[in-house]
């Protein structure tokens, strides 16, 4: 099991640091306006890839090369953030990138694999047969297998949860985005290392909710299908060593509508003027609608990313929910 206590959380934040600087947070005053609490906003949005999976990459290519020196090219399937972590981490390490997406995939994010030295193909129309043809790959070509969760990549993502409670070390509740779990076992890991009472939220879309019911039932337990625009957490289903992890660790999840992931976007820009993609929104939402439960505590929100695509955030600037185009399953 990865160790996870404090010495190996600061040793990944130092790997983590030497190649991206702390990203802020902020305290808005429109958003403590609007919910009547004291919100701390995490801005995973300002990391080199424009999300938090840009940390975990860090520390998973360097345990990669630790542990398997003979390995000299990767493969993984994404819809677009883990992907681009994956690239530019593995590039700066001198290692090929191969990263397959179903065809569909948003241009703007294909276009920022490859930026970083990714080699794109598409395959298949949804992540599972993405996925199944990386796997096909990699047995042909040789290459190793990047997964969705592992244990260097939740030491990697701990990194904000260190910089968050180090410096707002008085929060009541912070609210974190699942998909496949590096997000919340990573800030879970980062408040039992420091040895404070936060309450860590899970949050998941309400109409891919598998996360919240395993947690509620203490099994893993399946969604038939990932029907939200907040991709990023469409996981239908959950990672078994996350929920052994976050199972008696995380307060209690929330699940939030694809109305209110739209509206939480909407407050972001009008409120502190930040993009945030569907997941990237979802912590928000789930603040919004516990709001009175919240009522004059101090909270945070992880915006765990930014990268919406133009024609989709144009759509919900404009204020509208975005039509789910297809099955975006176990989207990562």
């Amino acid at each position: 099991m990865t160790d996870l206590s404090l010495p190996s959380l600061r040793s990944a934040a130092a790997m983590v640091h030497a190649q991206m600087p702390p990203t802020p947070q902020y305290a808005w005053p429109l958003l403590a306006a609007r919910t009547g609490c004291t919100v701390w906003v995490k801005h995973e949005n300002h990391t080199p890839t424009g999300a938090f999976k840009a940390r975990g990459a860090i520390p998973y290519i360097d345990w990669l090369r630790s542990t398997h020196p003979q390995v000299t090219g990767i493969i993984t399937a994404t819809r677009g953030n883990h992907g681009q972590a994956q690239a530019r981490a593995a590039r700066a390490a001198s290692l090929s990138v191969t990263i397959v997406v179903p065809h569909g995939n948003a241009r703007e994010k294909n276009a920022a694999m490859r930026a970083f030295g990714a080699t794109l193909i598409e395959h298949g129309h949804d992540f599972d047969s993405a996925k199944a043809e990386a796997l096909r790959l990699a047995d042909e070509q040789g290459l190793y297998m990047v997964p969705a969760y592992h244990g260097e990549l939740v030491r990697g993502v701990a990194s904000y949860g260190l910089e968050l409670f180090e410096a707002v070390p008085d929060l009541d509740t912070v609210y974190v985005p699942v998909g496949c779990g590096s997000g919340l076992c990573g800030t879970i890991a980062a408040r039992d290392a420091l040895g404070l009472r936060t309450r860590v939220v899970g949050v998941v879309s309400a109409h891919v909710d598998a996360a919240k019911r395993s947690f509620e039932a203490g099994k893993l337990l399946a969604s038939p299908t990932a029907h939200t625009f907040a991709d990023g957490v469409a996981v239908c289903t959950p990672v078994q060593a996350a929920l052994d992890y976050f199972g008696p660790r995380a307060d209690r999840f929330v699940a939030v509508t694809d109305d209110e992931v739209a509206q939480a976007v909407r407050v972001y820009w009008e409120d502190t003027h930040n993009l945030a993609e569907g997941a990237g929104a979802v912590a928000l939402a789930a603040l919004i609608q516990e709001k009175d439960r919240m009522r004059g505590k101090t909270v945070a929100v992880i915006l765990s990313g930014g990268n919406g695509d133009r024609s989709q955030m144009a759509e919900i600037l404009s204020g509208a929910t975005p039509r789910v185009q297809q099955d975006m399953r176990r989207a990562i």
